[in-house]
């Protein structure tokens, strides 16, 4: 179990001994009812259950109505913020409910065996004859116990006739029995009348775009407890995926501001040995001899961003962490990392869950000086909190599918591309990573996926996220290494995520704001790694 909220270990599951509820809870309530928890957060959750479940009699004597159990439980569940998933049996109605948060940031498995038995869990231990499957994150899902027992069937049946009723999240209705409030409202789909003013940097969406980021930035790495049996000022308590790309790098920047300043902060930068790689650039006689790792494309702009961080914040200890992972060692771990990725199965799964996977694992190369690309001294990060930038290519049009939604269909098609992807997020796979990455005893929190930032980027129009339609200044200056041009950089940054460009353009990060989108497969080469024409979409053997 991996305890990191309040000041003491929760056992689990919770058991209420008077009705027999148990809690399984596996997540982060951040707020509830926007207030900040203080404390552990599953003995809240639990609380707070019970008391949606074992209400008082009504005012004429008689006990409460199950389906006002229900409509109490959804509209807790609507007021949390945070990843979550979790399984809690309501003792008192023989009621069965489990959910996921809907951006589907934890993972939860449902299976049915050759015998009919029905199993949920975070990760499937491997030798159950149960066929897995994502639990959806479109509501919360109930089964009724108490009616199954009714039907009078003999066991076997019960077993394979129960039925899963699903509570489905809705934007605008009522929380009631049959609702439940979808904390992330509708895509703003206004167009503008005429050509939208350009973004710079007195924009006053840039200066919202930076409270709310920090806002919940400070929620996931504030009061972040001290990793067991290390000392305290000298061990990192948060580390950073790093790419060197400007989401991550953001963050990265962001934190120095919150984090007292002696807490130093790991950037896990991870490089894959790709023989097919090494092979091309082996043919290649004009390719200078280099690191196999150090020529990674993640690897360039993680020293560059590491190099940044440091310029801007130089009272800051940035330890960079090279993860180099040899092909051998990719292939000794592979058939683990498969079997944590289950029930995906495609090659793109497997590249992405490899750089997970070893990047989480935070074991490798560590340098301070981002000059020393030759360091030898190993190192495993002993932080159990990872920033992860992902979601801000969604909600800022990051990815080129966005400019060429743009370029075929105006603010219209853009519009429908980034509604597209947003409503995608919940089957991002992100109880895929959560799997691979909680194997190494760490978890990774999502500033970008807060829900009230979701919620903000949502509302705001398109046009006030993007460049796209607007006309380019010309910049009067190359230069990128003085303040003073700010204005003649902001001119040249390309249209996908221009509000961020321009966040990280104030905070100091001018050549991280030119950054371009690079998937992470592609950067830490995990993909394709062997000859052949195979597809990211391809399946498994």
């Amino acid at each position: 179990m991996l305890a990191l909220r309040g000041d003491h270990l929760q056992p689990q599951p919770l058991i209420d001994a008077r009705s027999q509820s148990v809690l399984c809870w596996n997540g982060e309530a951040w707020k509830i009812a926007g207030e900040p928890i203080c404390g552990n957060d599953t003995e809240v959750i639990f609380r707070n259950f019970l008391e949606a479940t074992l209400d008082p009699p009504t005012e004429n004597g008689g006990g409460f109505r199950s389906e006002d159990a229900i409509q109490k439980l959804t509209s807790f569940i609507s007021s949390i913020s945070g990843p979550f998933s979790f399984v809690f049996y309501d003792g008192l109605h023989s009621r069965l409910f489990f959910s996921r948060d809907c951006l589907g940031r934890r993972s939860l498995l449902q299976g049915l065996d050759e015998c009919g038995n029905f199993t949920l869990c975070s990760i499937p231990d491997g030798t159950s004859s149960a066929s897995f499957e994502e639990v959806e994150t479109d509501g919360l899902r109930m089964i009724d116990l108490l009616r199954i027992k009714q039907q009078g069937l003999p066991d076997q049946a019960k077993r394979i006739s129960f039925q899963v009723d699903t509570i489905p999240w809705s934007y605008d209705a009522p929380v009631s029995p049959t609702k439940i409030l979808n904390p992330i409202p509708a895509m703003n789909r206004a167009l503008p009348t005429g050509e939208p003013p350009a973004l710079t940097l007195d924009s006053s969406c840039v200066e919202i775009l930076e409270q709310k980021l920090r806002r919940a930035l400070e929620l996931r790495i504030r009061n972040v407890p001290q990793p067991p049996h290390t000392a305290s000022g000298t061990d990192a308590k948060i580390a950073v995926l790093f790419s060197g790309g400007l989401d991550c790098t953001v963050l990265a920047r962001l934190a120095h501001d919150i984090l007292p300043i002696d807490e130093p902060v790991d950037l896990l930068n991870v490089a894959f040995e790709n023989p097919r790689v090494v092979a091309a650039s082996a043919k290649d006689r004009t390719k200078k001899a280099s690191s196999i790792y150090e020529s990674c494309p993640d690897r360039i702009t993680g020293r560059a961003g590491h190099a940044e961080l440091q310029r801007t914040c130089p009272n800051r200890k940035w330890r960079f962490v090279a993860v180099n992972v040899p092909y051998r060692e990719t292939l000794a771990h592979r058939d683990e990392v498969k079997q944590l990725m289950k029930p995906h199965n495609t090659e793109m799964d497997l590249s992405i869950a490899c750089a997970l996977y070893f990047a989480s694992r935070g074991q490798g190369v560590v340098s301070e000086n981002p000059e020393d690309c030759d360091g030898a001294a190993q190192y495993t990060t002993s932080a159990r909190v990872l920033l992860s930038g992902l979601g801000a290519d969604e909600l800022f049009a990051g990815y080129t599918r966005h400019a060429a939604a743009f370029a075929r269909a105006g603010f219209q098609g853009l519009i429908e591309e980034i509604d597209l992807d947003v409503g995608r997020l919940g089957q991002r796979n992100l109880g895929r990573d959560d799997r691979v990455i909680s194997n190494w005893g760490r978890e990774a929190r999502y500033p970008y996926l807060d829900e009230e930032f979701v919620a903000w980027a949502t509302r705001t129009p398109v046009w006030e996220r993007c460049g796209f339609g607007t006309s380019q200044p010309v910049s009067g200056s190359e230069s990128q290494d003085t303040p003073a041009n700010g204005a003649d950089i902001a001119a040249d940054l390309e249209p996908g995520k221009k509000a961020l460009r321009l966040l990280a353009l104030k905070l100091g990060l001018n050549n991280v704001a030119r950054e371009k989108k690079r998937a992470i497969q592609f950067g830490s080469r995990t993909a394709k790694m062997e000859s052949g024409r195979s597809k990211g979409t391809h399946v498994l053997n």
